[in-house]
Formats: structure tokens, C-alpha cells, sequence
């Protein structure tokens, strides 16, 4: 069974699907899913929903406030700390459902969501097991907090901290992708980037606009899935592309995120750059999916 579902976050209405298997035995366990920058639940993402479905478990696909079909304002602005607390607020929704097993809920993300999906594992003890493709972990890794000072730091500020944006710390309206960056400069650079947008967002329906706005509030300490990674204890996979393009999905970085991860982990390389395992049908999506649906049914079912 298939459902529109919507539950608050931030002072918004996000919404999406809630995939609910037939289980005859026992609730099964439940994945939240949300896309990575822009992108909405009918870009590929909801290939991946069905393959977990299909594989017996509870999934919970969303749009993060301001994108989409969810609410909040301003429209196309991402903040990174409003969109992992989407996460939070997602398995609380889910823990509302006597169908699901609230003791087995995983979270996966793509992209820039990957990392957030680290960091909120890190400060979220609900979460059970942790899957994340081409996660964004920064350019270069960030200097060592062998206390947890800047840790404790960052989850005081995902539970109540202040993460309002200054005009100093935001950047656009500008295009996600273009084809033209002398003229037309975008977020995201690589061509591989316009291809798969302009594919993917102009299909019907898709709910995608080629516009946004990125802040980065001025936090006391900065949003760092490198920086919480030894606090995750949940099981990892993290799936990595050697030749990944974007910048700020340095390889080399999330390695050194994955070294640091505190629970059993999995390291996974696999081909074709950043958007390679978001085209479907595809051997790569085929492959990660896979991966990935073995990965939650070997540590949540």
C-alpha cells in the first residue's frame, strides 16, 4: 500500500509517500528517505523506495521543506540544519504507526543529504542503521575535535539552536545547474549535473525548479558529518564514487568520515561519478540498490 502522507517540521508541512508493506507476522521496519540539493521524490529516488518495498520494509519519502511538494518558506531555500531536523521529525511521524516496527527505523540519503542523514545519526539514538550514496562530507576534512567539544556544539544546535541565515552566509537565488557558467554561473558546476536535472527535473510532475537559494548559518560550530562521525553507532554503508565530481563530495574526505565511524560499517566504491547510480533504468542503480537493500535487510530484518 501506497499513501500521500504530511507531518510538521520547523513550522512547515512536509510531504510524501508511505510505503506500507503487507505484513502478515510481525510490523516490519521502516526507512526514511529524502533527496539530495533541489531534487523532489519523483527523481529517481522513488526507484530505490521501491526496491526497499519490495524487499519487505516500511518507507517514508519525503520532500524537504520548501521544495516540492512540501510547505515552508522561502521557496528553493536549503538550510542544512532544517533539513536534518526534516529527518527527526520524520521518524517521530513514523513512530506513530502501529504497522511499523518503531524500534527499526534506518535513514538513507543522496548527495548533500547523505551527510546530513550522518549527522543526524550521530545525535538520533532511534536510528538503527544508516545508508548513504555519494554523501556530501566537505571539500577538505576539517581539523580534529578529539574532545567532542565541537560535537557537543553541533548537537545543541540541532536540538535548539538558533540556525537562522544572514545575508553574509547565503548564497543565490542562483540556477541549480546550467549549461553556461560564464554567463549563467550555478550551485552545481559539472556538466554531469545540468544532464541529469534537466532530464529527471523536466519530466511531468516532477515538481522541480531550476532555482535556489543555499545558507550556511553562522553556527557556533559548523554543520560536519566529518565532525560527528565518530558519534554514529548505528550501522553505515557508505557508498563512494572514486571519480566523483562535485567538489564538495570529496572522496578522500568521506573516507576519512568513514575511518571514524564508531558501529560496524561498510565501504563501498562504485562507478560512474556523482549522478551515475541516479539514472534508472541503469547496471549502476541496479548494482547500488542491491548493495543497499542487502546492507538494511542484514541489519534491520
Amino acid at each position: 500500500m501506497i499513501q500521500d502522507v504530511e507531518f510538521p517540521s520547523e513550522d512547515a508541512t512536509l510531504r510524501g509517500r508511505l510505503y506500507l508493506p503487507d505484513a502478515k507476522d510481525a510490523p516490519p521496519p521502516a526507512v526514511v528517505m529524502a533527496h539530495g540539493t533541489s531534487a523532489t521524490i519523483t527523481m529517481v529516488i522513488h526507484r530505490y523506495a521501491e526496491v526497499f518495498y519490495g524487499a519487505g520494509f516500511a518507507v517514508l519519502l519525503y520532500d524537504h521543506r520548501n521544495f516540492g511538494i512540501s510547505d515552508g518558506e522561502p521557496r528553493q531555500e536549503i538550510n542544512p540544519w532544517i533539513q536534518a531536523r526534516g529527518y527527526r521529525d520524520a521518524i517521530t511521524f513514523l513512530q506513530q504507526f502501529p504497522e511499523i516496527d518503531a524500534q527499526r527505523i534506518g535513514v538513507w540519503g543522496d548527495s548533500f543529504c547523505g551527510g546530513e542523514a550522518l549527522v543526524v545519526a550521530a545525535i538520533d539514538e532511534r536510528i538503527k542503521a544508516v545508508v548513504v550514496q555519494c554523501p556530501v562530507c566537505g571539500s577538505r576534512a576539517p581539523a580534529p575535535d578529539p574532545t567532542g567539544t565541537r560535537f557537543a556544539i553541533i548537537r545543541d544546535t540541532f536540538r535548539n539552536g538558533d540556525v537562522s541565515g544572514t545575508p553574509e552566509s547565503t548564497v543565490g537565488p542562483m540556477p541549480v545547474v546550467s549549461f553556461d557558467q560564464v554567463r549563467h554561473p550555478s550551485l552545481l558546476r559539472p556538466i554531469t549535473a545540468f544532464r541529469w536535472f534537466i532530464e529527471h527535473g523536466g519530466r511531468h510532475k516532477s515538481g522541480w525548479v531550476n532555482d535556489v537559494t543555499r545558507v550556511i548559518p553562522p553556527t557556533p560550530a559548523p554543520f560536519s558529518p566529518v565532525l560527528c562521525a565518530s558519534h554514529v553507532k548505528a550501522p553505515t554503508l557508505m557508498m563512494v564514487a572514486p571519480e566523483d565530481e562535485m567538489v564538495q563530495a570529496n572522496p578522500a574526505v568521506s573516507r576519512e568520515a568513514y575511518e571514524q565511524l564508531a558501529g560496524p560499517k561498510q565501504w563501498y566504491e562504485i562507478a560512474g561519478g556523482h549522478f551515475g547510480l541516479l539514472w534508472y533504468p541503469g547496471e549502476l542503480f541496479d548494482e547500488a540498490s542491491r548493495v543497499q537493500r542487502d546492507f538494511l535487510v542484514s541489519h534491520l530484518i
